[in-house]
């Protein structure tokens, strides 16, 4: 009987390795049939295992921006073209003066693969302005005064 390529990764170590393999292959530019199901493969399984294995909830989501920006290798500029919003937003952003709005959150989500309630949790803006808001939940909300 031949043995498997690939299994259900239950360890850090196979993790690790099958997020190499998986490097390999999209580093070598094969384009054909088996490397595009390998590829496939890999991605389901690497990402079975981040399901399980990797939770987000004790992170504030720009902690979390900045880390998946890190493994990305992405660059502020970069967030610029993937949000579609000013060089200047993006910096008040990641330096906790601007909370995400929620089409911000959208777009991380989608683009990072991951849920909306990763980047949807209340952390502390950092700006004399906002020093009275507790978190950055609040920070889009409006007040309505009614005329007298």
């Amino acid at each position: 009987m031949e043995t498997l390529k690939y299994k259900i990764i239950k360890t850090r170590k196979e993790y690790n390795e099958y997020c190499k393999i998986l490097e390999q292959i999209l580093d070598s530019n094969t384009v054909s049939k088996q490397a595009e199901d390998e590829v496939e493969l890999l991605t389901f399984l690497i990402e079975k295992w981040d399901e399980e294995h990797n939770t987000f909830s004790a992170v504030d989501p720009i902690s979390l921006l900045k880390y998946l920006m890190a493994e990305h290798k992405l660059k502020p500029k970069d967030l610029v073209n993937i949000l579609e919003v000013s060089k200047s937003l993006v910096s008040e952003i990641l330096s906790y003066k601007k909370g995400l709005s929620k089409e911000i959150i959208r777009k991380l989500s989608a683009h990072f693969k991951l849920t909306q309630e990763a980047f949807n949790k209340p952390y502390k803006l950092i700006t004399p302005l906002n020093t009275h808001l507790r978190n950055a939940s609040v920070m889009n909300t409006t007040k309505q005064i009614k005329a007298a």
